[in-house]
């Protein structure tokens, strides 16, 4: 299967900056298109700096991506899994949310020994100018 096209690291930025305004309240949300573009390109984004198969990230209903080096999953449900919904994955994805604290608040699962990809976030910070 061929790789994906490499995300361009301001289309991405572009993205998550069209949906500040819901990270900023929560009552602000954004259409759905904007949402996905954001949660899509910054998933895939977490792809690219930690390459590999061994974690699945999941954030319903807009994507899923493996990541991490390790042993690969091929069948059946991944040992490694991290699930989250849209607006809890951008906060983690732009530094405003802790893995802990998502983790502790229940706004995040995390299962297996290496399902904690908290090493390689933020992935954009947007609150700079």
């Amino acid at each position: 299967m061929p790789s994906r096209r490499a995300v361009d690291p301001q289309e991405m930025r572009d993205a998550v900056l069209a949906v500040r305004s819901w990270l900023d309240d929560a009552a602000q949300k954004p259409a759905r298109a904007e949402l996905a573009a954001a949660v899509r390109l910054s998933l895939r984004t977490l792809e690219q700096v930690a390459p590999g198969n061994s974690v699945e990230v999941r954030v319903p209903p807009f994507a899923a991506v493996q990541c991490v080096t390790g042993p690969r999953h091929t069948r059946g449900t991944p040992p490694n899994v991290v699930e989250t919904g849209p607006r809890t994955w951008l906060l983690l994805a732009t530094g405003r949310l802790d893995w802990a604290a998502a983790v502790e608040r229940g706004e995040l699962t995390a299962s297996g020994s290496r399902s904690d990809v908290s090493q390689w976030l933020p992935l954009v910070r947007i609150d700079e100018p």
